[in-house]
């Protein structure tokens, strides 16, 4: 397998959000994101699509996470424009989320195509991102039903500017390992290949289930399809 690890600026980028918010909060919070949040970030110039997942068991309840053509996109006059120019909605809900995880991530794909319904989201050990992980990915793709894709996210530092709920006395920059998958079968028995064959603990892994995934192409095809 010739997957390559990458952190420079010229890889793909993923923009990571992970988040809590309060039940008082929840119902504004799912309606801004479905008709403000997910379009307004897919429309940018240079993001590919916006995803958004929900929990399945315990843990931050929350994921949105956003593809761009390479990480420079998040240096670009037109993501700035967007990030400093909130609408008062986003403002809104940014100031509710809570335990929040905001980062800017590499894109490294180990393999596969397709998106799944099923997101399993790992925490990777230092160490664990690099050639140990890529000498099983193609191993899982083959021997793990319902398994469709691999990638790890590894975060920039600098692009990875905290939201103001985060609990700076304990944030990490960890690397990640998505897998998208058709079952929650193919999730479990990853789990425990991921536990088996690279000593994670099962706090580290997550598993979401897919509410929307907006594509860039969409928007521009409603568009043209609207003749405006």
């Amino acid at each position: 397998m010739s997957a390559v690890l990458r952190t420079d600026r010229s890889a793909p980028g993923e923009l990571f959000i992970w988040t809590d918010i309060a039940p008082e909060f929840e119902a504004d919070f799912n309606q801004w994101y479905d008709r403000e949040h997910m379009a307004e970030r897919a429309a940018i110039a240079g993001f590919d699509w916006s995803r958004r997942y929900v929990q399945r068991g315990q843990g931050r309840k929350y994921l949105a996470v956003y593809r761009t053509q390479s990480l420079d996109v998040f240096t670009s006059a037109a993501y700035r424009k967007a990030f400093e120019h909130q609408t008062d909605w986003s403002i809104a809900n940014f100031g509710r989320m809570r335990n929040t995880q905001r980062r800017v991530m590499a894109v490294s794909v180990l393999g596969g195509q397709g998106t799944g319904g099923v997101l399993l989201l790992a925490r990777l050990p230092a160490g664990q991102a690099g050639q140990p992980l890529l000498a099983h990915a193609q191993r899982w793709l083959e021997q793990i039903d319902g398994l469709l894709t691999l990638r790890v996210l590894t975060p920039d530092p600098e692009l990875s500017t905290p939201l103001p709920s985060e609990d700076m006395n304990h944030r990490t920059l960890d690397a990640y390992l998505l897998a998208d998958l058709t079952t929650a079968q193919g999730a479990h028995a990853l789990t425990t290949r991921l536990q088996q064959d690279c000593g994670l603990e099962a706090a580290d892994v997550n598993e979401f289930s897919l509410l929307w995934d907006l594509r860039s192409t969409d928007l521009n095809a409603g568009r043209t399809q609207g003749g405006h």
